[in-house]
């Protein structure tokens, strides 16, 4: 199939302001059924997946000085690592991507959806609710009751003036009409600026297009770490830090942390920010997904880190967007799907509905691993720090008003041809092999993914 017939391919690649000629490289196959939906997810698949191995293959031969390798985008590939976060086993052993409080709710004038996967998020939840911090198994019951008695959007203004996370469902036209939903309908799907005038990095000859660069890689679940993952795919040095006092899944990790290595620093310490910086000093790209300003006091404006490390990529990514009213909320896939009008678009007259993955986390983390490579191959022509930023409402609203209507394909894929195992120190790992694939490209992660945490913080894997 011509990649002309796949519109959303298109789009994302005139979005990363790449050379229209190189989509004629991507050739498309497989099974066409996956991750069916009334919105045509499977094409946000199939075009971010595309664009990002485009990207790829044009960087590795700006490091080769060969032509740019053809591309080849399995479609059953493509659905599989969309659901990577669901398909991961240890030893077997699955794990609920969603905890009890991180559901649908009834209010009393329609539904609002919690996020509590974190032990702080619950507890701000149930403080906000007037619920008991130690309840057990009667939460569930407890915060329903709680819920029934207050307008969505009244739930959803308490929640976050507590820190928590709930959001009411929105019809598209609703959010649309609010002041959030406006802004975003302004924006493109994302942008790529020029920060400064800094002189380009050398890439030298490397078969692989990451090869010797360095990424620090400050994410968390779930786009961010899709970005970062297939950054390492390509060879880069990916260091993941946390912060101490955050906790963090080892589940999630064991899917998003092929490849990587994962420590923690203090960033408000005087010693781990002496560490940041170090690492910083030797860095090519610094990944970003907290939520906008929340890092600014620790010099992580793009302006503050091109001013300390010149020539840097900088890619940030937000929930709702670097812009608006709702810049500074915390956000998810989930709760993005309910504010848009993507869960009741997904619904049905007695509840709301979901995408059949956590479509935009891992779209918007192709599209980020595509800036971020985009901006190296751009870097190295004319020089200059360069910054990617993209929002999940801004892939959202992609999805809903701008690629083509879906074709109603059944789910016809078999994500057991896609998977594979290997030996991890958490035991035998089950995962989805990744979907970024050009001609001569790596096909798995160098290495499996660590106890979360646990590496030193120092670049090329010392111990």
């Amino acid at each position: 199939m011509n990649s002309s017939n796949f519109t959303g391919a298109s789009q994302a690649w005139a979005a990363l302001g790449a050379n229209s000629s190189l989509l004629d490289r991507v050739s498309y196959s497989g099974p066409s059924g996956g991750l069916p939906a009334r919105l045509p997810v499977m094409e946000l698949a199939r075009a971010t997946v595309a664009v990002c191995s485009l990207a790829a293959a044009e960087l590795t031969s700006v490091r080769t000085g060969r032509p740019v390798p053809q591309v080849r985008v399995d479609d059953e590939s493509v659905a599989t690592a969309f659901l990577s976060d669901r398909l991961v086993r240890v030893d077997g052993q699955a794990w609920s991507t969603f905890a009890p409080l991180s559901r649908f709710w009834r209010a009393a004038d329609g539904w609002v959806r919690t996020h509590a996967n974190y032990p702080h998020h619950r507890a701000r939840l149930l403080a906000a609710l007037g619920v008991p911090g130690n309840i057990g198994e009667e939460a569930v019951d407890a915060v329903a009751e709680a819920i029934a008695g207050h307008t969505a959007l009244e739930l959803e203004e308490t929640v976050y003036a507590a820190g928590g996370l709930a959001v009411a469902t929105r019809s598209p036209e609703e959010w649309a009409k609010s002041t959030q939903g406006a802004l975003v309908a302004g924006q493109p799907l994302l942008t790529t600026t020029r920060v400064d005038d800094a002189p380009g990095r050398v890439l030298g000859d490397a078969a692989l297009p990451c090869a010797g660069l360095r990424v620090l890689d400050l994410t968390r679940v779930l786009a961010g770490p899709v970005a970062t993952r297939t950054l390492a795919l390509l060879g880069a040095d990916v260091l993941r830090i946390d912060a101490p006092h955050l906790p963090e899944s080892q589940e999630a990790h064991n899917d998003t942390g092929m490849g990587k290595r994962s420590t923690t620093v203090d960033l408000g310490d005087a010693t781990g920010r002496r560490v940041f910086e170090e690492l910083l000093d030797e860095a090519d790209v610094v990944v970003t997904g907290y939520r906008p300003g929340a890092l600014d006091r620790f010099g992580l404006t793009p302006e503050a880190l091109a001013g300390r490390r010149p020539g840097l990529v900088i890619a940030q990514l937000s929930a709702w967007g670097h812009y608006g009213p709702w810049h500074g909320r915390r956000g998810f896939d989930s709760l993005v799907q309910v504010a848009t009008g993507i869960a009741e678009l997904e619904g049905s007259s007695d509840s709301p509905g979901a995408l059949p993955a956590q479509a935009l986390d891992h779209g918007t983390g192709y599209l980020l691993a595509a800036g971020v490579l985009r901006a190296l191959t751009e870097q190295h022509r004319t020089g200059g720090t360069r910054l990617v930023r993209l929002a999940l409402t801004q892939t959202a609203h992609w999805l809903v008003h701008v690629l083509p209507p879906a074709p109603g394909e059944e789910d016809g894929f078999d994500a057991g041809r896609r998977v594979t195992e290997t030996d991890s120190p958490m035991g035998r790992l089950r995962y989805a092999l990744p979907p970024v694939s050009y001609e001569g490209g790596p096909v798995n992660w160098a290495r499996p993914p660590g106890l979360w945490g646990t590496d030193a913080p120092v670049w090329g894997g010392g111990a």
